[in-house]
Parts: structure tokens; sequence; C-alpha cells
């Protein structure tokens, strides 16, 4: 009977991981965890811990960190897999799991159908002839070499690519390679992950070349497979249950969506909701059951249309985007940096996202051209990112595929503050409090149309105070709308002074946030 070996990649929420381990090799399977480097370290020892005693559960021999879009998440995969192929010599089967997926069929099921299907289950199309790539790049992906983390550096990564464009360094495809194209979601079987690993060693070549191409999980396993077993023994299609929105977003399955999900032709499901309790429970049991038939409809995505169509009493089954009463999600918390001086903001963010990984986008409601993914149009005005603030946040967490998101406001957006902190979410404000002289206060009139080259000096002088009263009024009203997790940095602290704040409002090390507060010219104008 078929024996699979789960390769878990992960990085938060270590209830979960623990709880869906110990569910999964409850009934013999095993799996194999790679936990992020960049996460906590006491979130990975408690995880330890509480695995420790499990012989069907091993750990990657070497963590690294993590990006999305980079080949650290293959090399992930690969180490995962490694520990997976000498630890379980009995597996037969390997199988790529997030820790938002759960099962929606029972193990004994899902033995049964390895077993009835010899094959390698992956997608796998050409690169080159399918429309899997809807939008952005394509060729693009892998002539060119991608060093850096587009959601973490945009700027830096557009300037090297558009650099590269410019002085004619596309370089060639491997020869002998068709490359191909699909979900990371897939189930090899044990020979397959040889080849694939023997290829690796053999092959450095290959290996080096996807090193800097643009998200190879999508590429690397799905051409190699294609490279190496006959196309008889491939399925191209994943054994995982996922739909995305018409804006691109994968949608999240809740409580009242079980029914649905037993009758699709899928083992397992992603992404269910933190909040579906009830879901992760049924589904659970569900697992380790003996004797199960299941009536395959394989109608969930019509089904799931009609349904979030019409609506009913209560949740419906997928809040539309444009409705912005919807939370963006009781596990999330949204960080806010609030700052008069954007580029101080700019720049304490830029350190924020190198030190903490966590995604951080500038003045997203202030500044029409921050750069931000394409989310079908939501995002194009500053009217529409306001109007549907909390859509667009939700998005972007589901974009980003993360539970902490950081963004920059104006201290002047008292409405979105008040608004965020109203949400079921958690939401944590930073103000940074900055010295504003004379010169800076002018600019800031000739920003928003207070003043233009042409004003007179009279003009200006009498001005100043009425600017400079506007700006002290919006940090009062911060501070008498007593927010809850509100924390304060200041241009006149000191290092020390300013690194408790830090510590507290992004939830690190003392040491970390002294590094942020210690950043270089941070206040310079």
């Amino acid at each position: 009977m078929a024996k699979i070996a789960f390769i878990l990649l992960c990085h938060k929420n270590p209830e979960a991981i623990i709880n869906q381990a110990k569910r999964l090799t409850a009934v013999g399977d095993y799996m194999a965890i790679h936990f992020d480097a960049r996460a906590k370290s006491e979130h990975f020892d408690k995880i330890r811990r509480a695995l420790a005693d499990n012989p069907n559960v091993v750990f990657a021999k070497k963590r690294i960190k993590c990006g999305w879009g980079e080949w650290s998440l293959v090399q992930a995969s690969l180490y995962a897999l490694e520990a997976a192929e000498q630890a379980f010599p009995r597996a037969t089967h390997f199988y790529m799991l997030s820790g938002d997926c759960m099962a929606i069929k029972s193990a004994e099921y899902a033995h049964e159908y390895l077993d009835d299907n010899d094959a390698d289950f992956i997608e796998s199309f050409d690169f080159f002839k399918s429309d899997w790539i809807k939008t952005g790049m394509k060729e693009e992906r892998l002539i060119y070499r991608h060093f850096l983390n587009e959601r973490a550096h945009p700027k830096l990564f557009y300037a090297a690519f558009n650099a590269q464009k410019r002085l004619g360094m596309a370089r060639d495809i491997p020869a002998d390679l068709q490359i191909m194209i699909g979900s990371q979601w897939w189930c090899l079987r044990r020979q397959t992950v040889e080849k694939i690993q023997e290829f690796c060693r053999r092959r450095r070549d290959v290996v080096r070349f996807f090193k800097t191409t643009w998200i190879p999980d999508e590429t690397f396993f799905q051409t190699l497979v294609r490279h190496l077993i006959p196309e008889v023994e491939i399925r191209t299609r994943s054994l995982t249950f996922l739909m995305f929105s018409d804006y691109g977003m994968p949608i999240t399955f809740y409580n009242d969506h079980y029914d649905m999900l037993l009758g699709q032709d899928f083992l397992f499901a992603r992404k269910i909701s933190p909040d579906a309790r009830e879901l992760k429970r049924r589904l659970g049991d569900l697992f380790a059951a003996e004797g199960v038939k299941f009536q395959i409809s394989d109608e969930g995505i019509r089904l799931f249309k009609f349904l979030s169509g019409r609506g009913r009493a209560g949740r419906r089954f997928a809040p539309r985007f444009w409705e912005t009463e919807s939370t963006l999600g009781r596990e999330r918390e949204l960080l806010i940096v609030t700052c008069k001086k954007w580029h101080v903001a700019k720049r304490l963010l830029h350190r924020m996202r190198l030190v903490t990984n966590v995604p951080a986008i500038e003045f997203v409601f202030d500044e029409e051209n921050t750069i931000l993914p394409d989310l079908g149009g939501i995002q194009k005005t500053l009217a529409k990112r306001t109007r549907h603030r909390r859509a667009l946040m939700r998005m972007l967490f589901d974009y980003y595929e993360t539970d902490r998101l950081i963004i920059c406001l104006d201290p002047n957006n008292m409405d979105l503050l008040q608004d965020f902190y109203t949400d079921r979410s958690k939401t944590s404000l930073l103000e940074i409090e900055c010295e504003l002289d004379d010169t800076y206060l002018l600019g800031h009139a000739k920003r928003v149309g207070l003043a233009g080259e042409q004003t007179s000096n009279e003009t200006l002088e009498r001005l100043l105070p009425t600017i400079r009263a506007d700006v002290h009024f919006e940090s009062d009203q911060i501070k008498d709308a007593k927010f809850p997790d509100f924390f304060r940095m200041r241009q006149s602290a000191t290092i020390d002074e300013n690194t408790l704040p830090l510590a507290a409002f992004l939830d690190i090390t003392v040491e970390q946030a002294r590094d942020l507060a210690a950043t270089d010219h941070l206040f310079a104008d």
C-alpha cells in the first residue's frame, strides 16, 4: 500500500503545524518539515519539542530564509525531500503541502487512489505555448537573471531587469530542456524523487540556471519531471484543490464548504480559513476514518460561483471585493507607520522589510505611484484604494500570502486609522515624531498646493504658524484617540529610547529593534 511522506514548507502558526503533523502521521504516513529561518526561533523550538517523540516526523537538516518568487523555496523543498527520502525508506510518494492545506478525503481513500494510479501528479504545461501565465513577465522570467526579491525590493528588482534588457544580457535556456510550468502543489513517486536528486547532483549547470530565474517553484520540478519521466507516467494535474477569484486571489474555504469539498476529485484543499474551526475538526476526523464512500461530483467551481453570486442570510461564501465592511481576517495583523516626513517613514520601512521579512508597502493611500501588484484594477487610483480600503488590504494580505503586513499612512488619514482599528484583525500603530523646521513646512505647503513658486515671503510667513498648528493638531488627534497598541518614536530621542517602542510594535528582539533604531541618516532631510 502507498505510504506518503508529506513535504511541508511553513513559516508561521506553530500550533497549526503541530496539529497538522500529528493528524497526517497518525495513520502511518510521514512528514518532513522545513520551517523558514526568518521565522521566530521560539516557534521552531516549540514545534520541535512537540514533535520530538514522533518517529514519523523529520526536519530538514538545514533551514534557510525563504522569499516568494526566489530559488530559496525550491532549495527548501529539496532539503525537505532529502530528509524525507533518507529517513523514510518505506515512503512511496512525496506530497508537497502548505500549512493552509487540509485533507478532503480519508487516508484510506488517498492510499487506494495512489495505489490505483501509478503516476506522478504535477501540473506540467509548456512554458511558451500554454496560457498558464495570464499577465506580466513570461520569457523574461528565464532569459534574464533575477537576484533580488521582487516583493522585498521592487524598485531594485525592476531596475536590474531593465538594465539587463538595455544591455542585451539575455541568456540561453539549457538546450536539452523543454521548460514546463504549473502549480507547486505536486505528488511524486519515490523513483521520481530519486531521479531528480541524481539529476541535481549531475547537472549543476541546470541548477545554476534555475537559481536566477523568477518564480522557479512553478518551473523547476515541473520541467525536471517532464525531462526524466515518460509522458504516460505523468498526470498533468494537482491533487490539491484550489480556486482563484476573478482578481487572481486564492479563494478561502469556510465551515459551510465541507460537503462541496468532499465532492471534488482531489485529496487535499487549499486554503482553509484559520477561522474555520468546525471545518478543520470535521476534516481532521474524516482523514482518520475508515470505510467512507465519496460521491465525486467535481462541480466545485460552478457551485461556488453560484452560491457566492446569490448570497444568503449570514456570511456569504466569498464577500464581494467592493464590500468595504468586509474584514481583513481575525488572524491577521496590520502594522501602520505614520509620519509627516514621508522619506523618514520610507527609510525605516525599507529596513523593517529587511529585518523582519514582513511585506511592507509605502504610502498606499497617499501616493498614486506607490508600487502595487495587479489586483484587478482596484489598485489603480487613490480614490479606488480609499473607497475599497478593506478589500484592497485583504487582497494584499492574500497576494503576499502573509498574516502580517506593514503600511505607511500620513497622519492626516484619521478616518482610515479609525476604520482599520474597528476591524476584527489586530491593528498596531507606530508614530514617528520628527522635528519640523520652517524649511520643511514651506516645502510641505508647496507640495499640498497651499503655496507656489511665486508666493511672496510675506504670505509664506503668515502661513507658517497655521501649517505648524495643523501638523500638531493631526498628531494630537492620534494621541487623543487612545488607540490600543500605539507606539511612538521621536527624532529627539536616543537610539535606546526608540528601541523599545520598535521592539514592541514589530514584536522583534531588542537587538533587532536597536539595529532599526540605529539606521544611518534615518531622520536626515
